[in-house]
């Protein structure tokens, strides 16, 4: 989960620029032969722009990390769960997504409230 504290414009490498609000964002993502370095890496301030989570890290904080055997679940079946939220937006399309038929693997959430439903949901997987 992670937190951006005020609304800002943000580069997304070549997507562009995008304007993300205040609010709570969850991503979702795999690392199927490195977790540990990737986590560590997310989690660095300084690093070089890689992914499209990279741009958003710059601005944001992580809140809490959620992590699953990738055989339980896959970031595609939890991004279209977390999706079927009523309070889940997609801000920036195919967010993390290039090489799926995703919408997004960033969902937004306004409010906290809804971020928490939202880990009743993901935990129950």
């Amino acid at each position: 989960m992670i937190y951006l504290a005020e609304s800002t414009h943000v580069e997304v490498g070549k997507k562009g620029t995008f304007r993300f609000p205040q609010g709570y964002y969850i991503y979702t993502g795999s690392a199927k032969n490195g977790l540990k370095a990737r986590m560590e890496r997310h989690l660095r301030k300084e690093k070089r722009r890689f992914w499209h989570i990279d741009y958003l890290l710059d601005h944001a904080s992580v809140k809490k990390v959620f992590l699953f055997p990738y055989k339980k679940i896959d970031e595609c079946s939890l991004s279209r769960k977390l999706l079927k939220k009523s309070e889940a937006k997609v801000i920036v399309p195919k967010f993390g997504a290039s090489d799926c038929h995703c919408p997004s693997h960033l969902i937004f959430f306004k409010k906290l409230n809804d971020v928490f439903e939202t880990d009743r949901a993901v935990l129950s997987l």
